[in-house]
């Protein structure tokens, strides 16, 4: 039997720390994204240029980060949720399948946040699975709305009966919008402690991979101190059967 498997992983704009001890964490990422062997890689706070942070690292990487983190083999998506006064950041797929198309919709609550979400159709050995990639705000009324927009989206973007995805940092704490996700008939695995952040201490979940016309097989989250020493978050992979 084959398995499909789906990670989410806010990787924190790449760099780790705050001021002058601040380092760059983005080549290590790079060998962590790999090592998670996940056939559909959905990353958050992905940086597609800042040109403060280049001139600070000299090591900053000369592609866009989408591109930088994709191991051989696999496609890249990037689209862009926010602008700042030093470069951009937003969402982005990397994927191992086929990218037939994509697409990106700002979910925007208010002006103070700058949210969207990107959808990728992806051909899996033959079958289409609609893949969205997801980073809600930070206010509880406002991840809600964005929940209706998603679901605004999905009925007119994508076919009733297609397998589809969304995944991404919710930032969800106690899974408040659980029901309302199911409504929508998406679930995600229930089972067991599946704490993603903080990374060095995992106390709650924020990350999530939801899904429908797909057969769930289990979930696993990476730890330890390689890890942490990466991103406030722990990255989730979702396994299913084909």
């Amino acid at each position: 039997m084959s398995f499909l498997r789906i990670a989410t992983y806010n990787i924190h704009k790449g760099v780790q720390g705050i001021g002058p001890v601040r380092r760059l964490e983005i080549h290590n990422l790079g060998h962590a994204v790999e090592q998670l062997d996940a056939d559909i890689v959905c990353l958050q706070e992905v940086r597609k240029l800042h040109r403060r942070e280049q001139r600070h690292f000299t090591r900053w990487p000369e592609l866009p980060q989408a591109e930088f983190l994709a191991p051989e083999g696999y496609e890249s998506i990037y689209r862009t949720n926010a602008t700042t006064r030093h470069g951009e950041h937003g969402n982005a797929l990397l994927s191992r399948w086929p990218v037939v198309s994509h697409s990106h919709e700002d979910i925007s609550d208010h002006r103070f946040e700058q949210r969207g979400l990107l959808h990728a159709e992806v051909l899996v050995g033959g079958r289409t699975v609609h893949v969205v990639v997801v980073h809600l705000g930070l206010i509880a009324g406002s991840r809600a709305r964005q929940v209706e927009q998603l679901g605004a989206y999905i009925g007119r973007a994508i076919p009733r009966r297609a397998a589809l995805v969304v995944a991404g940092d919710f930032n969800d704490w106690g899974a408040k919008l659980r029901p309302a996700m199911n409504r929508l008939g998406l679930h995600d695995f229930v089972g067991g402690r599946q704490s993603t952040y903080p990374a060095r201490l995992p106390l709650t979940q924020l990350d999530f991979v939801y899904a429908r016309g797909l057969e769930p097989a289990g979930v696993e989250i990476p730890r330890g101190k390689i890890w942490w020493r990466m991103s406030d978050h722990l990255p989730l992979i979702a396994q299913f059967r084909l």
